[in-house]
């Protein structure tokens, strides 16, 4: 097993971009890292290796981020969902687009808000921290196939809503 500090080496940059995607402040991000490490480092010896180190940090900074929100009484409005938005719509040319790309945005937001936490938890991993199916899974304990199926129910409910309200 590697030392932590090569560990910490070795992840910082990752589980930072991560972290920066989710809240899209980088001194905040830089804040949640330490502590996902910090977390990390105390409960390092139940890493199991039944996960790649990275998959595993990312579930811990995940849980640190949810954190986060809940000990600031905020929701997944004050997260930065751009990353989805820009999965469902296309880039911005002109002021009118801008504002269909807010509106868009504020209806994934509340989307995501609305659906089970399985759901959200499975998008989040597999867009912001780009983690592989399997990887999804042994972080949430659940199949792979299982891990398929609720990230494609998810997108099929976010394309809906959006073809719906915004005839994308």
């Amino acid at each position: 097993m590697k030392s932590f500090e090569a560990l910490y080496t070795e992840y910082y940059d990752r589980v930072y971009c991560f972290l920066y995607r989710l809240c899209a402040d980088g001194d905040l991000a830089e804040d949640m890292t330490q502590e996902t490490f910090l977390q990390a480092y105390t409960s390092f010896h139940r890493f199991r290796g039944e996960c790649e180190l990275f998959t595993w940090l990312a579930s811990i900074g995940k849980h640190v981020y949810f954190k986060y929100l809940k000990k600031n009484k905020l929701d997944l409005d004050s997260a930065n969902l751009e990353l989805v938005v820009n999965t469902y719509c296309d880039g911005c040319v002109d002021p009118e687009e801008h504002m269909r790309r807010k509106d868009v945005e504020k209806a994934v937001r509340a989307i995501i808000e609305g659906i089970p936490k399985k759901y959200r938890d499975v998008i989040l991993l597999r867009i912001y921290a780009e983690l592989s199916f399997s990887q999804i899974a042994l972080v949430l304990k659940i199949s792979e196939n299982s891990a398929k199926v609720i990230y494609f129910r998810a997108k099929k409910m976010l394309v809906e809503v959006l073809k719906h309200e915004f005839e994308l």
